[in-house]
């Protein structure tokens, strides 16, 4: 089974080289982030024509998520339950495997703008309710999967310049100690799981050729129970749709779970 994130950065825009990278890519499910549409406008039927099902939780201009999966999934739950929140961030459903249910959750993280501000605040209560809420998920979901666009670098290798940006929002310790706090749940970073090369980063800023000279971060992550840890075989970052005339500035995000 294979299952994948993209922060598509509007869908609207990107939706035909979603199309094209599961024509090529047929992965079992698809985490989508920053759709920036609504409900009504998101494109099931080109996504059934494509042989996938699709649950939404969109909103104008802004946020937005979606799984894209070859089953019907069930228990879809948007937002995190008891969390007073408008904006449209998070994802879940349940999906069979030949395992057993896997419990996917899509998340896409709040930014923060800057430590001090509101936002970074905002920041702060959102991954805390999203600890305890995935806690809770955990008890009920052996098999569970997070998955998303983080906004944050876990360590310094997850950073272009560790040094000159230490501190700065992605990398405050902050940010850092509440990913761990979801390691410490008991999930593991699926990624970390194998070797990898170095500067292995799944955005590129738009400006100063970010992409070109690999200035970038790995803020886009999959993380897995302790039920799948074992059953990860690999773990990549597919970089070919960053090189897409008019691409996102994120790239996707594929585990392979042998099932």
């Amino acid at each position: 089974m294979k299952i994948a994130t993209w922060n598509v950065n509007s869908l609207s825009v990107r939706l035909p080289q979603v199309l094209d990278w599961l024509q090529a890519n047929p992965v079992d499910a698809l985490g989508l982030q920053e759709l920036k549409l609504t409900d009504d406008k998101f494109p099931h039927a080109e996504f059934n024509e494509a042989g996938y099902q699709a649950v939404s939780h969109g909103q104008k201009t802004y946020n937005g998520v979606a799984w894209i999966t070859r089953t019907q999934g069930a228990d879809v739950v948007r937002n995190i339950p008891g969390l007073d929140d408008e904006q449209a961030r998070i994802i879940a459903t349940t999906i069979a495997s030949p395992a057993g249910d896997i419990r996917l959750i899509n998340g896409y993280f709040v930014n923060g703008q800057a430590p001090g501000t509101d936002k970074f605040a905002y920041k702060m209560r959102w991954l805390q309710a999203l600890h305890s809420w995935v806690q809770g998920q955990l008890a009920l979901h052996p098999r569970l999967v997070l998955v998303g666009d983080f906004n944050v670098a876990p360590e310094d290798r997850d950073s272009f310049d560790p040094v000159g940006l230490k501190d700065t929002i992605h990398h405050t310790v902050e940010e850092r100690t509440h990913f761990q706090q979801l390691l410490q749940l008991g999930l593991s970073d699926a990624f970390r799981l194998f070797e990898q090369p170095e500067k292995s980063f799944s955005w590129w800023d738009y400006r100063m050729l970010g992409f070109q000279k690999n200035r970038g971060l790995r803020i886009d992550h999959i993380l897995v129970s302790s039920e799948l840890k074992s059953r990860v075989s690999a773990c990549s970052i597919d970089r070919l749709p960053r090189k897409n005339k008019q691409p996102s500035d994120h790239a996707p995000v594929v585990v392979c779970l042998d099932l």
